[in-house]
């Protein structure tokens, strides 16, 4: 199929272009490089750079590429800017992903795959957390995600639009070429790889009285190549929304002790105070997507997780190149 994709330049994105790229589909990246690099687009796909704020540049992008769907991964993600600066995560994530639906709309692009979050949930009455789950963010961030996919529905109803939203939980690891490289960065695996080169004093734990088996906050870490297969999976059936995890649980402890055994370094931890909003276990129900997509993950261990983040960066000592 022919693939355009928002936001291929990113982290999850660019993963994903790789593996579609890697499957025979062809691919479009369309991002205007505020939070990508140009480095992270597979030399296969094709770039252009331009901005989901300006509705022109779409609609000529799409009119240019015809594509049979696309791929919504172009956000702001940090929860705690989105606290601070509400109104540039409405903007961004939901105003601009108009932008796209109506420029989608304008070229008869009847299918978008989109890049959603766990963090539409929040705090879950149990876990792990299945969709049916009342929707109930703490942040704007998450908010702005829920608020998208209301916005798909419609658009779905109106203007005939497939789509399919992908909540993902914790994306971690690499690829052997693509890997994460935030600023700032705010992940837990690739921080805690930081500590054990070196290149941060400690890694802080911010709360280890949480109630969870040794104390410290839970999450479902997924390989970012098992969220590519999903993508990929979902270019041609599903629809609505869909858990997209592992089932599994690890710690912030178990993460340290991970990175410490894959590395062969010590990494220096502070206990801190807990931090408000984290919630103590977010696990991912993910039969639904496994029953209606037919997915299943590959990389069920943390190790291996870790494994591929740290020879990443290892290879990239320094990300992408900086501007």
């Amino acid at each position: 199929m022919n693939v355009f994709v928002a936001g291929g330049a990113g982290y999850i994105g660019s993963s994903c272009c790789e593996y579609l790229l890697n499957h025979g589909h062809e691919v479009t990246v369309f991002d205007n490089l505020c939070h990508g690099y140009q480095q992270a687009v597979d030399s296969r796909a094709t770039l252009i750079k331009g901005d989901l704020a300006n509705f022109d540049e779409i609609r000529d992008a799409l009119e240019q590429v015809k594509p049979d769907a696309i791929m919504h991964f172009a956000a702001f993600i940090e929860v705690g800017e989105s606290m601070k600066f509400p109104g540039r995560f409405f903007t961004n994530n939901v105003q601009c992903g108009v932008n796209l639906l109506e420029a989608a709309v304008a070229a008869g692009v009847s299918r978008i795959i989109f890049s959603s979050t766990c963090a539409i949930y929040g705090v879950p009455p149990s876990v792990p957390i299945v969709e049916n789950m009342p929707m109930d963010p703490i942040s704007p961030y998450g908010e702005s995600k829920l608020m998208f996919e209301r916005v798909l529905r419609w658009y779905k109803e109106i203007h005939g639009i497939d789509y399919v939203c992908l909540r993902y939980f914790n994306a971690a690891g690499a690829s052997e070429t693509f890997g994460e490289d935030h600023i700032p960065e705010t992940h837990l695996i690739p921080l805690v790889i930081e500590a054990a080169r070196g290149l941060r004093p400690c890694i802080k734990i911010f709360g280890d009285d949480y109630p969870t088996p040794d104390g410290t906050c839970v999450r479902d870490y997924i390989h970012i190549l098992d969220l590519a297969k999903a993508h990929m999976l979902a270019l041609t059936r599903g629809s609505g929304g869909y858990n997209v995890g592992t089932g599994i649980g690890h710690s912030v402890r178990e993460v340290i002790d991970t990175v410490a055994r894959v590395s062969r370094r010590e990494v220096p931890v502070e206990i801190a105070e807990r931090r408000p909003g984290d919630i103590p276990t977010l696990i991912a129900g993910a039969d639904k997507v496994r029953q209606e997509l037919g997915w299943e993950p590959d990389h069920l261990d943390l190790s291996s997780i870790v494994e591929s983040a740290w020879n990443w960066r290892e290879a990239h000592p320094d990300g992408y190149p900086k501007p």
